[in-house]
This record gives structure tokens, sequence and C-alpha cells, in this order.
């Protein structure tokens, strides 16, 4: 195995799950690749009239249990393993949290950074006409991810429903609210993480109110964990970081400086009262909880022996490898998985689904009541089955995911 290939660590994840569950070879071999795979070119004219050729793709993992769901990334860096990887953990994602779902995700390979909005809307345009055919509401529901919004959501929306002509908001999740979106989507990531949190702080027997709490990563994810564990819980911020640079400050840090302060100067460095400190620092601080909400495969075998932290909150996907989990395991820290951790987003994507499909909206006290039943529940489930198992959380979860995706494979007959 590759050091982190995120795939195949995907794969040796599911492995130790299916293990556990004495689930037979043909189910194994199955549940470790994608059903398909589409990969694209993308021919795009730019601002200057030249015409760039993208590539992209879509992973449909595994719609046994209901249509693929996944977002779509745009990153330079971008990769087919990585999305195939991201498409599994979507699939034991809306399993986890018992959503009728599969797991999908998309990605292209660009630098948004340094395009316009106008190539921005035709690449999105482009990718769209691609997969016209196999996107829809009853099939593969795209949504945001990495440096896509809803802006780009609509614009996609858009071509969709001119090439098929006819209106299908639940085609895509992550709308804007005017057209079709949900209350309560933005913030919904770190919002299911925070019912997470809540439940797994009764098990370590920790007052919130009282912890200390490091975040790595100060996108939506981060930036929403650090404004609602201090809004919800009272926790005191003492760490946060960007792609470049992390700050500290032992009194504690307010969100919504902080988000101002980065969008005026481009990064967190160099707010008012705090100390700098390096990402790969903020992951062996002296917290009460971690919160990991950047990229995947920061905390490892070379440094999981550092972690202080009780409780990980992995609102990111993939920052831990197994090596890691076994570390973190066995000095007694709480890691809550990414795709229970993270799975809010899914979730609140999922209502907006029904919501579109009803065509009658909700409002945002029913969206987050909700939520909290959804991963407070999958929270409890996992629980119990990592106690079962004697095993830690995350294999716990794949295990109750795992088995549902299994189920539903063996009663339609394909296993």
């Amino acid at each position: 195995m590759s050091k982190h290939n995120s795939f195949e660590i995907a794969q040796k994840q599911l492995d130790t799950a299916v293990k556990l569950l004495n689930l037979n070879g043909g189910i194994r071999d199955a549940l470790r690749e994608p059903i398909r795979e589409f990969h694209m070119s993308l021919p795009v004219k730019m601002d200057d009239g030249r015409v760039k050729v993208f590539k992209g793709f879509r992973v449909q993992y595994n719609d046994a249990r209901g249509p693929c769901k996944g977002g779509i990334r745009f990153h330079p860096d971008e990769t087919i393993d990585v999305v195939r990887a991201l498409a599994a953990w979507m699939t034991w994602k809306t399993a986890v949290v018992d959503i009728p779902l599969g797991g999908g995700k998309g990605g292209v390979i660009c630098n948004p950074k340094s395009m316009s909005r106008g190539e921005l809307e035709r690449l999105s345009r482009a990718y769209i006409r691609q997969l016209s055919r196999v996107f829809g509401a009853t099939t593969d529901i795209p949504a945001p991810d990495v440096y896509t919004d809803p802006q780009i959501m609509a614009w996609m929306m858009d071509e969709f429903e001119t090439i098929r002509r006819h209106h299908e908001p639940g085609m895509i999740t992550g709308k804007p609210l005017s057209l079709g979106g949900s209350p309560g989507r933005t913030d919904a990531t770190a919002r299911g993480g925070m019912y997470v949190l809540r439940e797994a702080a009764k098990e370590k027997g920790l007052d919130l109110s009282k912890c200390t709490v490091a975040i790595q990563g100060f996108g939506n994810a981060g930036y929403y964990a650090a404004k609602l564990v201090k809004e919800i819980f009272g926790s005191t911020v003492v760490a946060v970081c960007d792609s470049t640079s992390g700050i500290v400050c032992g009194k504690g840090l307010d969100a919504d400086a902080v988000k101002l302060h980065k969008d005026k100067t481009g990064s967190v460095a160099g707010f008012p009262g705090t100390t700098p400190v390096t990402n790969a620092g903020i992951l062996e601080m002296d917290v009460d909880v971690l919160i990991p909400a950047a990229v995947e495969n920061v905390i490892t075998d070379e440094n999981a022996d550092n972690v202080k932290a009780r409780i990980v909150l992995e609102l990111a996907n993939g920052p831990t490898t197994p090596e890691a989990d076994d570390i973190m395991f066995k000095k007694g820290i709480l890691v809550l998985p990414d795709f229970l951790a993270n799975a809010g987003g899914v979730t609140v994507s999922y209502f907006e689904q029904v919501q579109n499909s009803q065509n009658y909206p909700w409002d945002l006290q029913t969206v987050h009541e909700r939520l909290d039943k959804k991963m407070t529940a999958a929270f409890h489930n996992v629980l119990a089955t990592a106690k079962k198992h004697q095993v830690n959380m995350r294999i716990g979860a794949y295990c109750v995911a795992v088995s549902r995706v299994a189920e539903a494979m063996v009663l339609r007959g394909w296993v």
C-alpha cells in the first residue's frame, strides 16, 4: 500500500470492518471498488480567447441504498484516487446516518483561484454537459465541495435544466436559497459535528464550557466550528490556522473577527494579540478538543503519539491514517471519524432534496432539530458497535455503514 494513498487507506479500513462483520469474499470485493466511473475532457474558452482542456471525473461508488450523493471539487491537485476515496466515504457517510442515498464524488483538475467568474461558469456548464445523462434527483446528486459554492451549483442546475428542458431543483444541492436551497446548509457540516461532539463529551465526562479547542483549517467547516463551539458550548478556541499560517491566543479567539482579518489580508497570520504556530504544531497542542478541518492525511504514525487532545473531531475528510488511529486508540483519545463527524453536510443536503421534492421549504429550527436527531442517533449506534467489537470509533462506524450497504446489496440480489 502506498503510504498515504487515500483510496488504499479507505480500502484497508473497509477490509477491517468486513472481517469483523464476517462478510463473504464476494461482498468484500464488490465493496472495494466503485460501481462506475466517468472520466472526461472539458474544453473551455478562456477570457483571452484560447481554449484550455480540463480533466474531470465523477465516481459513483455504490447506489444500493439510493441515488449516489456527493460533492464536486475544483482543485489543481485533484486525482482519481482521491475522488474514489471520497466517493467511498460518502457511501459510508450516508449509510451511517441512515439516509436513503448512496455515495459518489466528482472533481475537476483546475486552479479556481486563477480563474475569472466567467471562466468558472463556462467550466461548470461544460462539466454538466458531459454528465447531464447521469445526474438527476433519482440517480446522482452533486453538491459543493472544495472551491465550489452555491453560485457554481446554480450554474450547474441551470445547464442541466436547459438540457433536460424541465425544472428539477433536486438534481443538485447546496444551491442558493432563492433557487431551492435549504436553510441551515451553510454551517451544516460544522453544526452536525457539534452534536456529535456534545455526545462524545458526555461519554468522556468533559464539560465543554471549560474545554480548550484547536482547529486546523479555517475554511467553511473550520470557521463555523470555531464560531459554533463557542456559541453553543462556551468552549475557548485557542488556535486556528489556514493553509499558510496559524495563530495562538490563550485567552481565546473570536471566529468572526479572525474571519474578517483573513478576508482583508488573505491569511489569519498577524491577527492582533496572537503568536504564530505551524499547521503541524496545531495538531500537537495541549488542548481538550482537536478539530482537523482542512485536508487528508495530516495525523499519521509520525505525529499521532504527540497528539494531546482528549477528543479529535474530524471535520476534514480522511485526516487520519490507519496507523495513527491505532496509536491514538491505545492512548485513550476518542477520535470521532470523518464520515460520522462531518455527515451534517450531506444530511442537510438530503433535507434539501426532500424539501425540493415536496416543493415545501422547512424553517431553520426544523432543519436543526432533525439534524440533531440524525447525528445523535448515529453517534450512539457507532459507539455501541465500537464497544461491542472493542474497536475504535472509525471501525465501529464502518461496521454500522458497511452492514447497511451489504444488506441492501444482498436483498437486491447483487451478491
